[in-house]
């Protein structure tokens, strides 16, 4: 039995939207939004295989002209018309008064760290390691000063282009990330953390966040396997320096 274009039309844009509606072939449900994504692209797939020939495209629209044309189908023809409108008219104002609420996250600004961590070859204590640069503040400020400006060297190299050219979270690439970077200035910021903390988070990025800490989303790559363990440490002085913050230290 040969099938007409139309109802090959309609017959594959229903098996369109039953795949997109098995959960089984996915994994687990798609977002409505998704769907009417996939959905679009398939019925303008199904409507240029079926007219890449002249015969399709004629035997698609012949019947929809008959209707709209015909004088039998008028009273057909209104109530269709109609209906469409209505049709819509009820998908938007659903839409619109949906109550859509986003996946609760509870995303800890500050996870707790590890007791330790390795990096480099070796195991960082997080309660005893410190900056071994930090000492220079007052034994050669110098010397000191020198390691915050090649710190900020590295940090406009590398770090700026998310967490910004003036430390507040607002880089270049910022809004490409949900959540967006941290800032580093304000007195509720790095101000409450040792530098061994910044450390950690540094070196193993959002890789290396505490199971215990999820869910989280961090785009933070680990600069273990780019910066090493001193281009880091300088990094941190700079940070400190440039928002006027001074680390935490152990009482």
């Amino acid at each position: 039995m040969k099938i007409s274009p139309l109802l090959q039309f309609v017959l594959f844009t229903i098996a369109a939207f039953i795949i997109v509606n098995m959960p089984a072939l996915f994994g687990q449900p798609l977002p409505e939004s998704l769907i009417v994504l996939y959905m679009f692209f398939s019925i303008v797939m199904i409507l240029l295989v079926i007219t890449v020939t002249d015969k399709g495209a004629e035997g698609l629209l012949r019947p929809i002209v008959s209707f709209v044309n015909s004088p039998e189908k008028r009273r057909l023809r209104r109530v269709v018309f109609i209906l469409i409108p209505l049709a819509f008219a009820f998908l938007t104002y659903r839409s619109l008064h949906s109550e859509v609420a986003a996946p609760v996250e509870h995303r800890q600004v500050h996870p707790a760290p590890p007791d330790s961590f390795r990096a480099y070859g070796r195991e960082f204590v997080i309660q005893s390691t410190k900056n071994p640069f930090r000492a220079l503040e007052k034994t050669n400020p110098g010397e000191f000063r020198k390691a915050v400006k090649q710190g900020g060297e590295i940090y406009f190299k590398n770090c700026f282009f998310c967490h910004g050219a003036l430390l507040d979270g607002r880089g270049h690439y910022a809004r490409a990330f949900t959540p967006a970077p941290l800032p580093f200035k304000g007195g509720n910021t790095i101000a409450q953390l040792q530098e061994s903390y910044l450390f950690w988070r540094i070196v193993t990025g959002g890789p290396g966040l505490p199971y215990e800490s999820a869910p989280w989303s961090s785009a933070m790559p680990a600069w273990e396997s780019m910066l090493s363990s001193t281009e880091v440490w300088k990094t941190i002085l700079f940070l400190y320096d440039y928002t006027g913050n001074r680390p935490q230290e152990l009482r």
